[in-house]
């Protein structure tokens, strides 16, 4: 057999003629390997100081160094930021700057933001804020450029405390030279701002101007400003409707927390029928009230004293098919009281049981309120019965209102009698109340009753006023077995 020379194609197979490929150490792999083991050997180390025992701290920076010139590589922003971080929370802020320094003037990679962004929230936090302001000025010489978003963490910063307000203005004109450029998102961090620190008429201004720059107008950032309004308490209601009616204006389209809000601040403000305007908008938006906002409109309805208005509003709840709750009842026979229609009121605590809605110790109180005011001493004392019967029990208003009733009509024993159930319970009537029974008392010559009522009462700590001790002194005359020692007592107790 003829053996055929070898082809040149088969040579590159012999060992001689074999091209090995290029040294390992110039591949990427080989790299990538190297700072892999660097900062195992940097994180080693970090552990190895943290359990040591010894006092003086060691210095990351060299370690860092070090351990990527032991694998013939140049450190990693990653494991700058790893420096960084560990820094951090371990407190050695002195070793910062001059980790920041080594980044700045001897590195040459471009330093990712979210580095020095980690920094500048840790200052703002550790209330280092020059610290964060002098960092973000000094983005662009870390070789990295300056986004919106390290300009809104720290606009965010400053804006946490009122006396960093001062710097914003500062800030915003110096990122115009950044080449920052303002972004929606920042003109969302400055009304937040202004509205957690009560600031609402500047987050109005504010918004004024993300719409002049062109943006569109964002729903949560108005809810956000309606949600602070109504919160804030030195502003008025004519404030809050001008502001209401001016976003509307730009297109704001509220939902059903802002009717809410601004029904309930308006109610509060005493402007029942503005909170009435408020429900109409509502309804005319295809907005459904629910029954807080009938119920919030009802009670400022009935504080206006717009009586008529309280029925057609009620009627129209019950037409959409709401079902009050205890609550909306209240409001309701509380207006019907107030227009001394006790008959009708009395019947809607009927119609609330037939409809499984029980009448609470509110509802009660109003009754009795309205019942002791027109002197119809026979019904109070049947409801009080009534509430007894049904389980519900009489608090200290409860008390009171009827005690005042009682000693309006003169049933000042009866009222000697409600008394003691008070102090048993060690509820107190109002000082003037008390005043007036023990002055009855002393005109009526029960002088000894009236000493041991203030005796009793003045023991659990009561203060009776002036007039009690006046009427017990000009009334001490004879017939008393209280003695000097006695008296002087309970006035030392006062």
């Amino acid at each position: 057999m003829v053996r055929h020379p070898l082809s040149k194609r088969a040579n590159k197979y012999l060992r001689k003629f074999k091209k090995w490929p290029h040294s390992p150490y110039k591949t990427s792999w080989h790299h990538n390997f190297g700072e892999q083991q660097a900062m195992q050997i940097l994180k080693q180390a970090t552990l190895h100081m943290g359990s040591s025992q010894q006092p003086q701290r060691s210095n990351l920076l060299s370690t860092l160094l070090d351990s990527f010139k032991a694998y013939s590589c140049d450190p990693t922003p990653k494991a700058y930021y790893f420096v960084i971080q560990t820094l951090t929370v371990t407190s050695q802020l002195q070793d910062i700057p001059p980790v920041l320094h080594h980044l700045e003037h001897m590195e040459k990679f471009e330093t990712p933001e979210f580095i020095l962004v980690y920094l500048i929230r840790f200052y703002g936090l550790a209330n280092r804020v020059q610290d964060a302001v002098d960092l973000f000025f000094r983005i662009p010489r870390f070789r990295c450029t300056p986004t919106v978003c390290s300009l809104n963490l720290l606009l965010s910063l400053l804006c946490r405390k009122t006396e960093c307000l001062k710097m914003v203005p500062e800030i915003l004109l110096k990122s115009q030279h950044m080449n920052i450029r303002l972004e929606e998102s920042t003109f969302r961090v400055l009304i937040k701002a202004l509205c957690r620190i009560k600031r609402v008429g500047y987050a109005v201004k504010m918004l004024n101007c993300m719409i002049e720059d062109g943006y569109g107008l964002d729903e949560k950032i108005c809810s956000l400003i309606i949600s602070s309004l109504c919160e804030q308490k030195d502003f008025t209601g004519v404030e809050a409707l001008i502001v209401w009616r001016d976003m509307r204006k730009l297109g704001f389209c509220p939902g059903v927390t802002d009717y809410t809000n601004m029904i309930r601040f308006l109610v509060k403000e005493g402007r029942g029928m503005d909170a009435l305007d408020i429900l109409n908008q509502q309804k005319a938006d295809g907005i459904e009230p629910d029954v807080v906002c009938y119920t919030m409109v009802l009670s400022g309805i009935v504080a206006e004293g717009e009586y008529m208005m309280l029925e057609e509003l009620f009627d129209e709840m019950l037409v959409r098919g709401l079902i009050p709750d205890v609550y909306t009842y209240n409001v309701y026979i509380n207006g019907l009281c107030k227009q001394n229609n006790v008959d009708e009121a009395l019947k809607i605590v009927a119609s609330m049981e037939e409809l499984g809605c029980k009448p609470n110790v509110v509802t009660y109180n109003t009754l009795l309120g309205t019942l002791c005011v027109e002197g119809d001493l026979a019904k109070a004392r049947g409801l009080m019965k009534e509430m007894g019967f049904k389980g519900i029990e009489l608090n200290l208003h409860t008390y009171r209102i009827v005690l005042d009733g009682l000693v309006g009509k003169g049933e000042i024993v009866e009222a000697c009698l409600l008394l003691e159930k008070m102090l048993d319970k060690c509820s107190f009537p109002r000082s003037s109340t008390f005043d007036n029974i023990i002055f009855q008392l002393c005109q009526k010559g029960l002088i000894a009753e009236a000493m041991e009522l203030t005796k009793n009462f003045v023991a659990k700590s009561f203060v009776p006023g002036a007039r009690t001790w006046l009427a017990l002194l000009l009334n001490s005359g004879s017939g008393l077995e209280y003695s000097e020692t006695t008296f002087s007592s309970l006035l030392g107790r006062n």
